[in-house]
């Protein structure tokens, strides 16, 4: 099964409330990046254990670690979990920065560092997620020209 194939069947896998809200998410970041790099991470380790949940990626960004060992990951993650949906935005520095710029008007949402989870789409303002990601893709395609 291609990547294309393992997305479409991780979102019509889900309850139908979920999967549209899925369905409308992926094409939110399919504008944002349209020709991004598509990902599927099916949460599964080595050992053939589950260590997170399905995960869906959009973009590519390449991590640079303290030891000097790089990785390439996506920018921008979408995965169910049992109530609701997590948003991913990677690679932003000020693990802040998401809560302080885009909580106050994002409505019914917990937000992390790089999280913003919530019950359904319909519970949140779909216009400042979007200002989110379109700012995690921004930062992280900077630092790609700059490293």
């Amino acid at each position: 099964m291609n990547v294309q194939q393992q997305i479409e069947k991780c979102i019509t896998s889900q309850p139908e409330v979920k999967r549209s809200d899925m369905e409308a998410l992926h094409k939110l970041i399919l504008k944002v990046l349209p020709t991004g790099k598509l990902w599927f991470d099916e949460g599964i380790n080595s050992e053939n254990q589950t260590i997170n949940n399905p995960t869906i990626g959009y973009g590519t960004h390449t991590t640079k670690y303290a030891n000097g060992k790089t990785r390439e990951f996506f920018q921008i993650g979408m995965s169910a979990n049992k109530t609701g949906i997590s948003i991913y935005i990677l690679g932003i520095a000020d693990k802040t920065y998401l809560a302080q710029t885009y909580g106050k008007e994002i409505g019914k949402a917990g937000i992390t560092g790089y999280c913003i989870r919530f019950k359904t789409l319909k519970d949140i303002n779909t216009d400042t997620l979007e200002a989110a990601i379109r700012y995690g893709v921004k930062v992280t395609s900077e630092r790609q020209i700059s490293n």
